[in-house]
């Protein structure tokens, strides 16, 4: 089920033309309708294809980012213009965050509840509700 949170998401989203969505788990409405969008996106998490549910629209790869932040360099799945991620755990907003400095990527990234970030970020109010933090880039 798309949210008015999800629908403003993809619409702030979807000015890029790559994205990579961290821990995309069961709630791929913004990754799916990003790729209807014509975005080339790619879906990542720690669990099985078999366990996500991800649309044959977007590519999965299974991979753990912070793992990925202590490689020499994270991999080519997380070359994109935009790495995100929705309802990110505090433990996953710095090594997401790293790699995408090493990618040359922007990052923004919802948290759980009232988590705050971990890293320095720029809050942005959503029109339908919620926020959005600008970690990294994001000059729209």
């Amino acid at each position: 089920m798309v949210t008015c949170r999800d629908t403003a998401l993809v619409r702030r989203l979807s000015g890029y033309a790559s994205a990579v969505e961290i821990g995309v788990g069961r709630r791929a409405e913004v990754v799916a309708s990003l790729a209807d969008a014509g975005v080339a996106v790619t879906a990542t998490d720690v669990v099985a294809a078999d366990e996500v549910e991800v649309p044959a629209t977007v590519s999965f790869v299974r991979d753990d980012v912070v793992a990925a932040s202590e490689r020499d360099h994270p991999g080519a799945t997380y070359e994109a213009a935009l790495l995100y991620g929705l309802n990110l755990p505090p433990e996953l907003h710095r090594p997401a965050r790293d790699v995408a400095d090493a990618v040359d990527a922007d990052f923004l990234f919802t948290t759980l509840g009232g988590d705050p970030p971990a890293v320095p970020a720029t809050p942005t109010a959503l029109p339908e509700g919620g926020t959005l933090y600008v970690a990294r880039g994001d000059d729209r």
